[in-house]
């Protein structure tokens, strides 16, 4: 909830400088330094919702499967979803507006969390909660590293995210923008979106049928396979049907690597873990970004797709055999303090 009202003040921000400084104050300084303090309190929030989820599983008699790939799936929706309504918004009430509606849905947010009544969602008991905040990081990325099989995920989580969202974040705008495409770009994206939603609502079905092993090495081989024939620029009808491949295939990732967690860290550990692996994540990216933009610049699209695309290929194939990925079907461990009842 503190996450949720601090990203909502940074997004009334913008319109409260309008109103109190004139439509002029909003310039590039301003919004670049409120959006910078939005998505620094994002990621908190996500944290304390992913560690709500298995108290929300055994609430609704759900496996901890089907609520995981339901809670990925919301996020993709919103992904798709989102900017149409930004979109339409913004064409019909102007951006100010926008802005209080998106801030007011902040609000919402934290009165729908103050609702829930699930066990371990209030304030920690004292003697679970480390002693400082850099006690608590070392305290999760120890039990991440100690863990075989979350060290493993991390070192893919970091290795794909760090070579894939350059793609998505610069390559294809590039791509579309050199061929005065702009639609396209949107529509490519809401493709990987679209896939996205799919793979992770499938997900709960192909848990049960499908090893978490196999699942895993295959969508980090074919997300791989999938960018390096993007790499040689075909057709666009092409290139929409790979984006939604992509998508496809990336939607279990993240509900397997919440599955993991919730089964192996405690209850009182798992934020501390779930904000190790979040940052992971967020950390990667930046990587990339760094090394995606003079590539392009230095070796052109085509190179920079395949330079990205190949070391993701390499992970999928090592990760076929990798021992630590079999730990992904074990059954959970029985010492872990959580109420999740039948709901595994």
């Amino acid at each position: 909830m503190v996450a949720d009202a601090l990203s909502g003040a940074a997004v009334a921000g913008v319109p409260l400088v309008a109103w109190g400084y004139g439509g002029d104050a909003v310039n590039v300084l301003v919004l670049a330094v409120l959006a910078a303090l939005a998505a620094a309190f994002g990621p908190a929030g996500m944290t304390a919702r992913d560690s709500m989820l298995p108290e929300a599983a055994a609430r609704a008699g759900w496996s901890l499967d089907r609520i995981n790939g339901a809670y990925e799936a919301i996020l993709n929706l919103a992904f798709i979803v989102g900017p149409a309504i930004g979109g339409l918004m913004i064409a019909t009430v102007g951006g100010i507006t926008t802005m209080w509606i998106t801030a007011t849905a902040f609000g919402l947010s934290i009165l729908a969390i103050a609702a829930l009544q699930l066990e371990g969602a209030g304030k920690p008991h004292h003697t679970s909660r480390p002693q400082g905040l850099v006690s608590g990081i070392a305290e999760g990325l120890r039990f991440v590293w100690n863990l075989r099989v979350l060290r493993t995920l991390g070192m893919i989580d970091l290795t794909v995210t760090a070579l894939y969202l350059p793609m998505e974040s610069v390559l294809f705008p590039k791509y579309f923008t050199d061929h005065q495409q702009p639609v396209q770009l949107g529509w490519a994206l809401m493709a990987i979106a679209g896939g996205g939603l799919v793979g992770a609502l499938g997900y709960a079905v192909l848990a049960i049928r499908v090893p978490r092993r196999v699942t895993m090495s295959t969508a980090v081989l074919t997300l791989g396979l999938a960018s390096m024939v993007i790499a040689f620029l075909p057709p666009l009808p092409v290139i929409m049907v790979l984006c939604a491949v992509v998508g496809l295939v990336y939607g279990p990732i993240q509900p397997i690597y919440n599955y993991v967690i919730q089964t192996r860290a405690a209850q009182h550990l798992r934020g501390r873990v779930v904000g190790v692996m979040t940052s992971l994540a967020y950390a990667a990216g930046p990587l990339g970004l760094l090394l995606a933009g003079p590539l392009t610049d230095a070796a052109g699209l085509h190179a920079t797709f395949l330079a990205l695309a190949l070391p993701i290929v390499c992970t999928g194939l090592v990760a076929i055999r990798l021992p630590a990925l079999r730990e992904l079907d074990l059954a959970p461990q029985a010492d872990i303090d959580r109420p999740v009842g039948s709901a595994q």
